[in-house]
């Protein structure tokens, strides 16, 4: 699922779409495992006389952080795409309140790619765009995001062409 089409112009179509990079999932997954653990414990110590009215506070303080721990991460990984058309880079974040922040192509100067280490192994990374005016802008865990460096730099100065050979040989 893309942009939607209302939001694109006329002769605007979009070039690539993409969300943050799945590692956003990891900690929420481990905080899953790690609630659920809890809980099972929690409902197995809670002594006779407060059963069964113990077991489901502890089921519903479980849930309770699940949904902040687990959920709310999710959401937010859900809601934050990345867009690119044929005329601007599109962020959007947001779950309640969604915030769209456009970028025009022809306002970006330079497009560089920052990865760690764990980046590199995890194949993402933070595609930076430095603008004339408005400085920088960093869309942050940006899967496979060399080729999503590519895709832009191809939008901005159209296909790059094989160089020559040194000395006019082809």
């Amino acid at each position: 699922m893309g942009l939607p089409s209302r939001m694109l112009g006329a002769d605007e179509h979009e070039v690539l779409h993409t969300r943050t990079h799945a590692k956003a999932l990891v900690g929420p997954a481990l905080a899953l495992i790690g609630t659920g653990a809890l809980v099972g414990a929690g409902t197995a110590v809670i002594p006779s006389d407060y059963r069964p009215f113990g077991q489901v506070v502890v089921l519903v303080l479980g849930a309770a952080l699940a949904g902040w721990a687990c959920v709310r991460p999710f959401l937010r990984w859900r809601a934050t795409t990345y867009s690119l058309t044929n005329r601007r880079l599109v962020m959007r974040t947001g779950v309640l309140t969604r915030v769209s922040v456009d970028l025009p192509l022809w306002r970006v100067t330079d497009v560089s790619v920052e990865r760690s280490l764990g980046d590199r192994v995890l194949g993402c990374g933070t595609l930076v765009a430095r603008t004339a005016g408005e400085g920088v802008v960093a869309l942050r865990d940006v899967p496979e995001v060399q080729q999503v460096q590519r895709a832009v730099t191809e939008q901005l100065f159209g296909e790059l062409q094989a160089a020559p050979a040194p000395g006019g040989a082809r």
